[in-house]
Protein backbone atom coordinates (compact mmCIF):
# COMPACT_ATOMS: atom_id res chain seq x y z
CA UNK A 1 0.00 0.00 0.00
CA UNK A 2 1.14 3.69 -0.95
CA UNK A 3 -0.24 6.82 0.19
CA UNK A 4 0.17 10.19 -0.70
CA UNK A 5 -1.28 13.25 0.15
CA UNK A 6 -2.01 16.43 -2.40
CA UNK A 7 -3.16 19.93 -1.40
CA UNK A 8 -4.31 22.69 -3.50
CA UNK A 9 -5.58 26.29 -3.17
CA UNK A 10 -6.98 29.36 -6.15
CA UNK A 11 -8.34 32.58 -5.52
CA UNK A 12 -11.86 32.88 -7.04
CA UNK A 13 -11.93 35.70 -9.93
CA UNK A 14 -15.14 36.83 -12.55
CA UNK A 15 -15.77 35.60 -15.97
CA UNK A 16 -14.49 31.71 -15.52
CA UNK A 17 -16.95 28.84 -14.93
CA UNK A 18 -16.57 27.33 -11.39
CA UNK A 19 -15.17 23.40 -11.73
CA UNK A 20 -14.93 20.94 -8.70
CA UNK A 21 -14.47 17.35 -8.88
CA UNK A 22 -15.24 17.68 -12.84
CA UNK A 23 -18.86 19.17 -12.10
CA UNK A 24 -19.73 22.29 -13.32
CA UNK A 25 -20.92 24.57 -10.17
CA UNK A 26 -23.50 27.48 -11.36
CA UNK A 27 -21.59 30.14 -8.90
CA UNK A 28 -21.09 33.55 -9.87
CA UNK A 29 -17.30 33.46 -9.96
CA UNK A 30 -14.98 31.09 -11.09
CA UNK A 31 -11.21 30.08 -9.81
CA UNK A 32 -8.31 31.11 -11.50
CA UNK A 33 -5.62 29.51 -12.54
CA UNK A 34 -3.33 28.15 -15.44
CA UNK A 35 -5.73 25.59 -16.19
CA UNK A 36 -9.18 25.08 -15.63
CA UNK A 37 -8.30 25.73 -11.77
CA UNK A 38 -10.66 22.58 -10.30
CA UNK A 39 -9.05 22.44 -6.80
CA UNK A 40 -10.32 18.89 -6.12
CA UNK A 41 -8.94 17.07 -8.94
CA UNK A 42 -5.31 18.64 -8.39
CA UNK A 43 -5.12 17.76 -5.14
CA UNK A 44 -6.41 14.39 -5.93
CA UNK A 45 -3.50 14.53 -8.63
CA UNK A 46 -1.16 15.51 -6.18
CA UNK A 47 -2.24 12.65 -3.84
CA UNK A 48 -2.18 9.85 -6.23
CA UNK A 49 1.25 11.53 -7.76
CA UNK A 50 2.23 11.25 -4.06
CA UNK A 51 1.93 7.94 -3.46
CA UNK A 52 3.83 6.85 -6.70
CA UNK A 53 6.47 9.16 -5.81
CA UNK A 54 5.80 10.92 -9.75
CA UNK A 55 6.45 14.28 -8.27
CA UNK A 56 3.79 16.97 -8.57
CA UNK A 57 0.87 18.42 -11.06
CA UNK A 58 3.47 21.26 -11.12
CA UNK A 59 5.88 19.19 -12.63
CA UNK A 60 4.33 17.51 -15.08
CA UNK A 61 1.89 20.39 -16.32
CA UNK A 62 4.06 23.62 -16.01
CA UNK A 63 2.00 26.69 -15.83
CA UNK A 64 4.62 28.48 -17.81
CA UNK A 65 3.72 25.71 -20.88
CA UNK A 66 1.31 26.83 -23.04
CA UNK A 67 0.57 23.30 -24.40
CA UNK A 68 -1.57 23.12 -20.69
CA UNK A 69 -3.47 26.47 -20.75
CA UNK A 70 -7.25 25.94 -20.31
CA UNK A 71 -6.59 22.76 -19.86
CA UNK A 72 -9.38 20.34 -18.72
CA UNK A 73 -7.98 18.98 -15.05
CA UNK A 74 -9.85 15.80 -16.12
CA UNK A 75 -7.48 15.42 -19.23
CA UNK A 76 -4.39 16.00 -16.38
CA UNK A 77 -5.97 13.46 -14.27
CA UNK A 78 -6.28 10.69 -16.90
CA UNK A 79 -2.70 11.16 -18.03
CA UNK A 80 -1.62 10.87 -14.57
CA UNK A 81 -3.74 7.94 -13.80
CA UNK A 82 -1.56 6.26 -17.29
CA UNK A 83 1.31 6.77 -15.32
CA UNK A 84 0.57 5.41 -12.29
CA UNK A 85 -0.86 2.25 -13.90
CA UNK A 86 1.95 2.33 -16.83
CA UNK A 87 4.34 2.07 -13.24
CA UNK A 88 2.00 -1.08 -12.06
CA UNK A 89 0.33 0.69 -9.51
CA UNK A 90 -3.62 1.06 -9.35
CA UNK A 91 -5.49 3.55 -6.92
CA UNK A 92 -6.88 1.82 -3.68
CA UNK A 93 -9.31 5.04 -3.06
CA UNK A 94 -8.99 9.36 -2.29
CA UNK A 95 -10.93 10.50 -0.05
CA UNK A 96 -10.92 14.42 -0.53
CA UNK A 97 -12.18 17.59 1.57
CA UNK A 98 -13.18 20.91 -0.29
CA UNK A 99 -12.76 23.69 1.73
CA UNK A 100 -14.20 27.42 1.07
CA UNK A 101 -17.15 29.21 2.49
CA UNK A 102 -18.98 29.26 -0.80
CA UNK A 103 -20.17 27.22 -3.21
CA UNK A 104 -21.81 24.46 -0.84
CA UNK A 105 -21.61 21.56 -2.57
CA UNK A 106 -23.54 18.96 -0.82
CA UNK A 107 -26.01 19.01 -3.82
CA UNK A 108 -23.96 17.78 -6.51
CA UNK A 109 -21.57 15.75 -4.34
CA UNK A 110 -22.68 12.66 -5.47
CA UNK A 111 -22.03 13.38 -8.66
CA UNK A 112 -18.55 14.51 -8.17
CA UNK A 113 -17.63 11.40 -6.36
CA UNK A 114 -18.70 9.94 -9.77
CA UNK A 115 -17.28 11.65 -11.76
CA UNK A 116 -14.20 11.12 -9.86
CA UNK A 117 -14.46 7.44 -9.23
CA UNK A 118 -15.01 7.61 -13.66
CA UNK A 119 -11.39 9.20 -14.29
CA UNK A 120 -9.54 6.97 -11.58
CA UNK A 121 -11.25 3.87 -13.16
CA UNK A 122 -12.44 2.89 -9.56
CA UNK A 123 -15.83 1.85 -7.83
CA UNK A 124 -17.40 5.29 -6.34
CA UNK A 125 -17.33 3.39 -2.97
CA UNK A 126 -13.89 3.80 -3.36
CA UNK A 127 -14.14 8.08 -3.70
CA UNK A 128 -15.18 10.20 -0.75
CA UNK A 129 -15.47 14.12 -0.76
CA UNK A 130 -16.64 16.26 2.04
CA UNK A 131 -16.21 20.27 2.48
CA UNK A 132 -15.45 22.41 5.31
CA UNK A 133 -15.67 25.54 5.78
CA UNK A 134 -12.82 27.91 7.76
CA UNK A 135 -15.63 29.78 9.73
CA UNK A 136 -14.76 32.96 8.26
CA UNK A 137 -11.18 32.93 9.18
CA UNK A 138 -8.52 33.73 6.50
CA UNK A 139 -8.66 34.37 2.59
CA UNK A 140 -10.65 31.34 2.25
CA UNK A 141 -13.27 32.27 5.41
CA UNK A 142 -13.30 35.99 3.32
CA UNK A 143 -14.44 33.97 0.28
CA UNK A 144 -11.31 35.01 -1.54
CA UNK A 145 -10.77 31.56 -2.88
CA UNK A 146 -10.81 27.82 -2.30
CA UNK A 147 -8.90 24.81 -1.42
CA UNK A 148 -8.73 21.46 -1.33
CA UNK A 149 -7.06 18.35 0.46
CA UNK A 150 -6.92 15.05 -0.87
CA UNK A 151 -5.59 11.16 0.11
CA UNK A 152 -4.70 8.67 -1.72
CA UNK A 153 -3.93 5.36 -1.21
CA UNK A 154 -2.45 2.93 -4.17
CA UNK A 155 -1.80 -0.73 -5.11
CA UNK A 156 1.20 -2.68 -6.86
CA UNK A 157 0.19 -5.59 -8.84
Amino acid sequence: MFVGIGYDVHRFVENRKLILGGICFDHHLGLSGHSDADVVLHAVGDAILGAASLGDIGELFPDTDKEWKGISSQILLDKIIKLVNDKGMFVNNVDIIYIAQEPKISKKKKEMELRISEILKVDVERVNVKATTTEGLGSIGRSEGAAAQAIASLTKK
